[in-house]
This record gives C-alpha cells, sequence and structure tokens, in this order.
C-alpha cells in the first residue's frame, strides 16, 4: 500500500505579500573569492491557481548594480514536490527547475545546472520563517553535493499592510 503525498499546495501561503529584502550575493561563485555585495530591495509574492503556483518578482539594487528576477512556483499534488523556475530581467531564458519540499517548516529545493560551462548542483534553503520574516539561502556545488558553497542570502521582512496585488516599487 503507497502512502498519499503531503498535501503541500499551501506551503507558500505565508509569503504572499510585499516584502523588504535584504540580499547578500557572492560576486564569483566556485572561484575562491570571498567577495560578497550587498543589496535591499523588494520582493512581492502572488498566489495564483488558489494556491497550486505562486509568482515571485524580486527587485533589487546595490552596490554592483540591480537584480530583476522572477519566480514560478508549481506545486505537483501526485508527489507533494515544488518545482521552482527562475528568470532574470538580464536573460531571456528560464532556469531548469529546482524540486524539493517543505518538511517541519523547513524547505529544501535542488536543480541541476550548468555554471561558466561545467555542471553543478544548486541547492535553495528556505528557513527561519515566522509569520513577518524568513531566509533564503543559495550555495553550488561542483562534485555532486559533496561539498557547497553559498553565494546567495536574502533575509525577507513582511511589509505590513500591503497586499501581494502590488507592483514591486523601484
Amino acid at each position: 500500500m503507497t502512502t498519499p503525498a503531503r498535501d503541500g499546495q499551501h506551503d507558500f501561503d505565508f509569503e504572499f505579500g510585499a516584502w523588504s529584502t535584504q540580499l547578500s550575493r557572492l560576486v564569483s561563485p566556485l572561484s575562491g573569492s570571498d567577495e560578497w555585495a550587498a543589496y535591499e530591495g523588494t520582493s512581492v509574492v502572488r498566489p495564483i491557481w488558489d494556491g497550486l503556483a505562486n509568482l515571485v518578482e524580486l527587485d533589487v539594487t546595490g552596490e554592483t548594480g540591480g537584480i530583476q528576477a522572477l519566480s514560478l512556483r508549481l506545486y505537483d499534488p501526485p508527489t507533494g514536490q515544488w518545482s521552482l523556475h527562475s528568470a532574470s530581467a538580464r536573460g531571456g531564458g528560464i532556469s531548469p527547475p529546482a524540486i524539493g519540499r517543505f518538511v517541519d517548516g523547513r524547505a529544501e529545493f535542488v536543480s541541476e545546472e550548468t555554471f561558466d560551462g561545467r555542471p553543478i548542483l544548486v541547492r535553495l534553503v528556505i528557513s527561519d520563517v515566522t509569520a513577518d520574516s524568513c531566509r533564503f539561502e543559495q550555495a553550488f556545488s561542483a562534485d555532486g553535493g559533496k561539498t557547497w558553497e553559498v553565494n546567495w542570502i536574502a533575509v525577507d521582512s513582511l511589509i505590513p499592510d500591503v497586499g501581494c496585488h502590488v507592483r514591486a516599487p523601484r
């Protein structure tokens, strides 16, 4: 007898709305560098299809310029997993999906991608979720997941009384 997948359709409901984002990004991942760039701005998360999907719009600026990105998150009820698809305003494509789920308030998603011409794994962890804050951490692995280098840390704080049907301020 198979156990039905956990219903995670509403795993991201906590995030619907507008958030102030403090972001740190490793300038040259997988190069041995430890130079980080700081950014701040907003992310706006909108529900789609009664929680079966959501759309994230990130808009931050910092000492090395700006980052505008979208993430389309799609829930697969039969597996209980989410697929996260990301795109940047600087490129015309969308990333391979990162697949994963929430377990006990923490989420982990992994994708296979290419970075500087070599295959890597990309891991996104969502943690420290409260009613008004959460943390995102991205890491790359060039050795099949034996070691990970964190290259993106974002801490989001809820902007009170702002609905999710707003455009991120520029």
